[in-house]
């Protein structure tokens, strides 16, 4: 069957985008997209979400070579001419060695923040925030974590594993340059239970579940202006309707406009310091559509960040 992508130029998916080939020992970018498929793994599933980074890249196939089109996401163009974006590729990682992933997550964001330019992380199982958030502690000035995710996250282990997918924002909140965590789209049933909320809760945590989230605008208002923001994006925030390719596909998720209206607000209000998209697992995707859903929304938030650049 004929890929009408291929008549818009569209076709390259080893780097997303078609973007520039980046060097993490010689960094020249404002953006630079790197991927990892493991951080740490429970016994039990092993490396669940391996192949993620790879699809999400797959999923923009078709806006690569179309850099210089209108992103009608942002009424303007897929980045602003002088914002020099590049994808550094993935991290090798070993299943069997989550300090030995955790370290080289946190050592290529180190660099990355080194260079002066943003770190966009792709994964990937979702524990790949934690050593990302740390290495952003490296500045002296404080750091806000928006989490948009179907789940807080707030398990002070899982199997034994205190650095797993179900402990992220824990972990983050106990890190001292985290003065603020706002956590947008929780629903249904996880693996949290009351005393995990309320621990949440006692820290100061800003939870806004999804079917309270209406105003984009009133959850950006609870980041002080000019803040950095570091956005953990758990591609289980959608609703399984658009992306079916999560561990745990629960109703009511978020719209994609929902999602996008609330990463412009935010970053018309503070600096987007990291990216992170994570929980891609490409096994359970349906003919494509999330990972083009990922890739969509992706593509748009490295305009939003190059137009702070």
């Amino acid at each position: 069957m004929a890929d009408l992508a291929d008549m818009f130029g569209g076709g390259e998916a080893t780097r997303f985008l078609g973007l520039p080939a980046g060097d993490l020992e010689a960094l020249e970018a404002d953006i630079v997209i790197f991927g990892a498929d493991c951080a740490t793994p429970y016994p039990s599933v092993g490396a669940y979400c391996t192949g993620g980074p790879a699809a999400i890249r797959a999923g923009a196939a078709a806006y690569s070579g179309n850099l210089g089109k209108v992103n009608f996401d942002l009424l303007g163009p897929v980045l602003p001419a002088s914002v020099r974006a590049v994808d550094a590729g993935d991290l090798a990682v070993d299943p069997a060695d989550g300090a030995g992933n955790r370290a080289a997550i946190a050592a290529a964001t180190r660099q990355i923040l080194a260079a002066g330019a943003v770190p966009v992380l792709l994964g990937g199982d979702d524990s790949l925030p934690i050593p990302l958030i740390e290495a952003l502690g490296d500045s002296d000035a404080p750091l806000t974590i928006l989490q948009i995710d179907a789940h807080i996250d707030w398990r002070e282990s899982v199997e034994g594993e205190p650095l797993g997918l179900s402990s992220t924002m824990r972990r983050a909140s106990e890190m001292a340059h985290v003065e603020r965590i706002i956590q947008v789209g929780a629903r249904g049933v996880g693996s949290a239970g009351m005393t995990d909320l309320q621990a949440a809760r006692d820290w100061g945590v800003h939870l806004v579940p999804a079917h309270q989230f209406g105003d984009p605008q009133a959850v950006a208002d609870l980041i002080p202006a000019g803040a950095r923001v570091a956005i953990c994006f758990d591609c289980d925030a959608l609703d399984p309707s658009i992306m079916p390719a999560v561990i745990a596909p629960t109703a009511g998720g978020l719209s994609y406009a929902q999602a996008l209206g609330l990463i412009r607000a935010v970053a018309a209000r503070g600096r987007i310091v990291s990216f992170d998209m994570v929980e891609f697992m490409a096994a359970r995707d349906r003919d494509g559509e999330g990972a083009r859903t990922a890739a969509q929304l992706l593509t748009s938030v490295l305009g939003l960040i190059g137009g702070q650049r």
